[in-house]
């Protein structure tokens, strides 16, 4: 039987599910600390335990993105923070080729944070 974190990304449909697939493997082999955990009914990445981002898919348009939990304290230009107070979001469309320098500069700052 699979897990509900498993579920998730099999549902997602294509291109969206490789993408956020890949999303997943690449933010968890940032650091070892770095866990996947079901929380919210959604994958939510936590270091040492203390929640710092996610994966979700935008509802209107089915673009995967990762959510920064204290992404009021990450400054990047492509974070965005729509009707969220203290959360930003990058939006990483799966039809094209994954932005790994914008996502590592991000993550990178994210993971500062908590280390």
């Amino acid at each position: 039987m699979l897990r509900d974190i498993d579920n998730y990304f099999l549902q997602q449909p294509e291109p969206a599910r490789s993408c956020m697939e890949f999303l997943r493997d690449y933010i968890l082999a940032l650091d070892p600390q770095l866990t996947e955990a079901w929380k919210y009914r959604m994958p939510m990445y936590c270091y040492n335990g203390k929640m710092c981002c996610y994966l979700w898919v935008q509802k209107k348009t089915g673009i995967p993105y990762i959510g920064i939990v204290e992404g009021e304290k990450v400054n990047h230009p492509n974070l965005i923070t729509e009707k969220r107070a203290r959360m930003k979001i990058l939006l990483v469309d799966p039809t094209r080729d994954i932005p790994l320098a914008k996502i590592n500069g991000i993550l990178e700052q994210m993971l500062k944070l908590y280390r």
